[in-house]
């Protein structure tokens, strides 16, 4: 793959209330999600570093960041580059994140507000709006923000952690799994509003963690269905819990 130019984006604002590591972390992450750097863009560290006017050193530091998320992946005698697309990557990252949201779903459901709740509707509502001319890329967007109003008051910062790191994976991984099976659409926003109104009726917090898993796990079993028919029986099923006699 011919090699970008990094000195081709424009140059970024940079939040000086972060570490430079971080600003860079935070500038590489967004550029490798909106696939200015698609899969297999090397990352140069002089060249980031200049365009960035900081040292190679918080330079590397987010590399590693993003080579522990998945995002970057380095080579000896080739050095960093944007990691692959990977269906296998995407099914764990789905069925993390089946897990760990749902987790972070129920932890957050008590702290959720009357306004919060409104808002999630008020995303679906525009979600649902837009089934008729369907984009899949501002569904995907719409759906992000959907479960973000429902798991961000959720008080285990490092759980919150772990879900936004899936989520970024993902964003790198597949632009929109919609895009594939346009079709889940129509049944993702019907779940949407039972995940709102077992929140809302005040349900048992295994209740809303088994809708917001089984809600993960469906969008995964269509794609899989879609692109791997041989593949997806059994893979997102739940295994049944282990019994002690």
């Amino acid at each position: 793959m011919a090699r970008r130019q990094v000195t081709d984006v424009a140059a970024p604002g940079l939040d000086g209330s972060r570490s430079k590591s971080q600003q860079a972390y935070h500038w590489l992450k967004e550029r490798i999600a909106n696939q200015e750097f698609t899969p297999g863009y090397r990352l140069v560290l002089a060249a980031i570093a200049t365009e960035l006017d900081m040292s190679v050193v918080p330079v590397r530091e987010a590399i590693r960041q993003l080579e522990a998320e998945g995002l970057v992946t380095f080579t000896r005698n080739v050095g960093a580059q944007v990691s692959m697309i990977d269906d296998t990557q995407y099914r764990q990252s789905m069925q993390a994140l089946a897990i760990l949201e749902g987790a972070a779903t129920a932890l957050a459901a008590p702290r959720l507000t009357t306004a919060d709740v409104r808002r999630a509707r008020e995303v679906n509502a525009l979600m649902i709006d837009t089934l008729d001319h369907f984009d899949p890329r501002a569904f995907t967007a719409l759906n992000q923000k959907f479960h973000s109003i429902l798991f961000a008051p959720c008080a285990n910062p490092r759980m919150l952690e772990l879900v936004n790191a899936e989520w970024g994976r993902l964003g790198h991984l597949r632009e929109s799994t919609f895009s594939f099976v346009p079709g889940r659409a129509q049944e993702s926003v019907r779940e949407h509003e039972n995940i709102v109104h077992l929140i809302e009726t005040g349900a048992a917090l295994t209740d809303i963690e088994r809708a917001a898993r089984h809600h993960r796990s469906a969008t995964l079993d269509a794609y899989l269905t879609h692109e791997h028919p041989d593949e997806a029986l059994g893979l997102t099923a739940p295994r049944p819990e282990a019994t002690h006699e």
